[in-house]
């Protein structure tokens, strides 16, 4: 792929399976393809320690340490204490993540389950000084309540799901919003009125990978490179040059982990 925009990809699950027989490959391509930073998000208590494996690995490579909602029944006190262990010995873990709320699927933990974890680790980020990284599905308003009892706490809303209304209140709270490979969906009409209503400098983007490729690689294997379609949509959108997108979702994010890297 032409190395036409320098891309940092704030969210990404290269602990996922789906990377194990080509890793280090894809890693190597990515570098070549323009992609300068990776986040690569924990989600249970196994991709924990690959991620802090990961960043070690590759220079490339930054960790958010958490737990996924649909995984809070993994959280206790031990695989806090290992999260917290990580993060104090390795400074590449630069964030607290994934967390948060998933009411979509009924075998998820129970609510207040969920719930609890998540405000554990938004406690967790108070003390550490840390940004967050949130998953919110079909929760906005649980999630919100949640954001706002942490007022010290910033972060990003990835993988945005919500209306204009409930990004602009997550705005408020100093929160990114995340934007992913759904934004270059037919059916994405939601998502696109969010960006064209939110301003420029609240935008950071994501692949979620191996998860929500863009088209037109809609349906396989998603990886950071791949940016670059959501980078181009999103200009589109806003009526802009998409290496000014490029720059400006880079500073953000820049400005979001300023102490950190």
């Amino acid at each position: 792929m032409e190395n036409k925009y320098k891309i940092f990809d704030t969210h990404a699950h290269y602990d996922d399976e789906a990377f194990d027989e080509d890793r280090e490959e894809v890693f190597k391509e990515l570098k070549k393809s323009g992609v300068i930073g990776i986040l690569n998000c924990a989600s249970s208590y196994r991709s924990i320690e690959i991620t802090d494996k990961l960043t070690k690995e590759n220079d490339f490579i930054f960790g958010a340490l958490g737990i996924h909602p649909e995984n809070a029944d993994e959280h206790n006190r031990e695989v806090k204490d290992k999260i917290i262990e990580l993060i104090k010995n390795n400074d590449k873990i630069i964030a607290i993540g994934e967390i948060g709320l998933d009411y979509y699927w009924d075998e998820n933990p129970e609510k207040e389950v969920q719930k609890k974890v998540f405000r554990e680790y938004m406690k967790l980020a108070e003390e550490f000084n840390m940004p967050v990284v949130i998953h919110d599905r079909d929760a906005h308003q649980d999630t919100l309540e949640i954001l706002k009892e942490f007022p010290n706490v910033k972060g990003i809303v990835h993988c945005f799901s919500g209306s204009k209304e409930f990004a602009q209140e997550c705005i408020k709270l100093g929160y990114y919003i995340g934007i992913g490979g759904v934004v270059t969906f037919k059916n994405a009409k939601k998502l696109i009125e969010v960006v064209k209503n939110i301003p420029l400098d609240r935008i950071v983007v994501e692949t979620d990978c191996p998860y929500l490729s863009p088209e037109p690689n809609r349906g396989k294997r998603n990886k950071s490179d791949y940016i670059q379609y959501i980078i181009e949509r999103i200009a589109i959108i806003k009526e802009i040059e998409p290496i000014e997108v490029n720059l400006a979702v880079n500073d953000n994010f820049k400005r979001l982990i300023n102490k950190f890297i």
